[in-house]
């Protein structure tokens, strides 16, 4: 389970909570310019826009979880189980495996606009990247300062949906996950308006009381709807600082504690990371469950055109600073 959001608060920010109840070695990830990308395929894209995300790197090669390029367009996948479909080999289409799908969009399209038509032309096509690391079912969130996609491959092809809400989580498809928010469109920020019955009156107790009926489990639908009601409410001071504290709260609001969600074998499915990039800027930042404090990497950091992967290995361990 995960949550991915978009949030323009001065400048533009996306970012994700990764849900899992296992770890790979994920490490921050920056590809340059000219790192050679072999796609199954479509053959070999050796030169690209460079790109900086969350990434395992198997066999030198970036299988990103979420990642932005230098134009500022990013992109996340999710978990999508039961709904995700793969195709065969498609003549006459960009025939794209999962894995590949973050880098394909990245490394050519500068925008939201370039990258809704690309989507147009591709297939998702069923291909392993190794027998050690079968396809996960996945759909994903493109974003960019104009706006934010939803794209989910169904038995249908692949699925492109305008996302006004700037979120997504997991199950189910997209628009019933919008259409399930009508059921909450009486929640407010404010105190509420009392229209239990017109022969009573029913002073508030406390603040907050505005929404009373949020969810407050850990379902994706749940999620999907905290996660928009934050985001869509959220009111943050301009400056850098600000924007990302900002959005790692909102991300704070849908987080996994240990504990909270058992999945088989009474494991505990845990935030793994939390990340938020400034996609004008190309600086990434992220949280690990045991390390709260923010650290950064800067896809500027490093020679862009160089041909070679920079990985950053996540800081776990909790930073605290002593006052006294």
């Amino acid at each position: 389970m995960c949550t991915a959001m978009t949030l323009f608060a001065g400048e533009h920010y996306f970012g994700r909570n990764l849900d899992l109840e296992y770890s790979y070695h994920e490490q921050v990830v920056i590809t340059p310019r000219r790192y050679p990308f072999c796609f199954r395929t479509m053959g070999r894209m050796d030169t690209h826009y460079a790109m900086i995300g969350m990434a395992y790197v198997a066999d030198d090669y970036p299988l990103y979880y979420d990642a932005v390029n230098e134009k500022g367009l990013a992109m996340a996948g999710l978990n999508f189980p039961g709904n995700a479909c793969y195709h065969p080999y498609a003549a006459g289409k960009d025939n794209i495996a999962p894995f590949e799908l973050i880098p394909y969009i990245l490394g050519k399209c500068a925008d939201l606009s370039e990258a809704r038509e690309l989507f147009g032309r591709i297939s998702l096509v069923n291909l392993d990247y190794s027998k050690e690391l079968p396809l996960t079912p996945l759909h994903f969130m493109a974003a960019d300062a104009a706006g934010s996609l939803t794209i989910e491959p169904t038995a249908e092809g692949l699925m492109v949906y305008e996302n006004p809400v700037g979120v997504l989580t997991n199950n189910p498809v997209f628009p019933m996950q919008l259409l399930h928010l009508a059921n909450y469109r009486h929640l407010t920020a404010g105190e509420g308006h009392d229209t239990f019955a017109p022969i009573l009156t029913l002073p508030p107790y406390s603040r907050g009381m505005g929404a009373l009926g949020m969810p407050g489990d850990w379902s994706s639908q749940s999620r999907f709807v905290r996660a928009a009601f934050l985001r869509g409410n959220s009111r943050c001071a301009h400056g850098e600082r600000a924007g990302i504290s900002q959005f790692f709260r909102i991300l704070d609001g849908v987080a996994m504690v240990r504990g909270s969600v058992l999945v088989e074998g009474g494991k505990e499915e845990i935030t793994v990371y939390s990340s938020c990039c400034n996609t004008q800027k190309g600086i990434y930042y992220y949280t690990t469950y045991t390390n709260r404090a923010i650290t950064a990497v800067d896809l500027y950091g490093v020679n862009l055109d160089a041909s070679t992967l920079s990985a950053y290995d996540l800081i776990k361990e909790e930073r605290i600073t002593k006052q006294n």
